[in-house]
């Protein structure tokens, strides 16, 4: 696997970490991003998910890029967070089994956070990536008020996350730098 910030280390190690923070300052214009081709895919928006649900997605997709900020959640915390109408946490499910998913995050006035976005393992490499951007972004401009969205990513992310974020409509806007301890040997 590869990040876009070429680090490497072993698990324990305390590295640098760039973020790239992004913004999208207009709602896009056009139709919706096609689904590949007889994709057997369906998008399903969770209303009020159990804190359980919502760790078993952020697992599966982000294991591999360093995600445990939110494993500490205190889960009743997260569950009313997630119980929000201001946040969406929307599935994709791939042959009936959840293989992605997305976090929108409405809460702060006139902005759309997408919070999380990504694919399990065995769904990437299948065009879908795109797809579901693409839909994340129409979603997080539906609602009346937003005028902008927002998202993140790091040099532990995938090595097209930030690539696909800008050819999506997204612009960088700034970018810091965080210490993190490896929870896993990245080569």
């Amino acid at each position: 696997m590869s990040n876009a910030g070429g680090i490497t280390g072993r698990a324990g190690d305390r590295v640098s970490v760039a973020i790239t923070w992004l913004e999208m300052a207009r709602r896009p214009e056009g139709a919706h991003v096609p689904l590949p081709m007889n994709a057997p895919v369906a998008l399903v928006r969770a209303k009020a998910p159990p804190a359980a649900y919502f760790l078993y997605l952020y697992r599966l997709v982000g294991e591999a890029w360093e995600w445990t900020d939110r494993l500490d959640d205190d889960p009743e915390t997260l569950g009313r967070e997630l119980a929000r109408e201001d946040m969406g946490l929307h599935t994709l499910m791939w042959e009936g089994w959840p293989a992605g998913f997305f976090l929108l995050d409405w809460r702060q006035a006139g902005v759309c956070d997408l919070g999380y976005f990504g694919l399990c393992e065995a769904t990437r490499g299948r065009g879908l990536a795109r797809w579901l951007l693409g839909e994340a972004v129409h979603a997080g401009w539906s609602r009346p008020g937003v005028e902008k969205m927002t998202v993140n990513t790091c040099a532990l992310d995938h090595v097209s996350a930030l690539p696909l974020y800008q050819r999506a409509g997204f612009s960088p806007v700034r970018r810091t730098e965080v210490e993190r301890t490896l929870t896993r040997d990245i080569d």
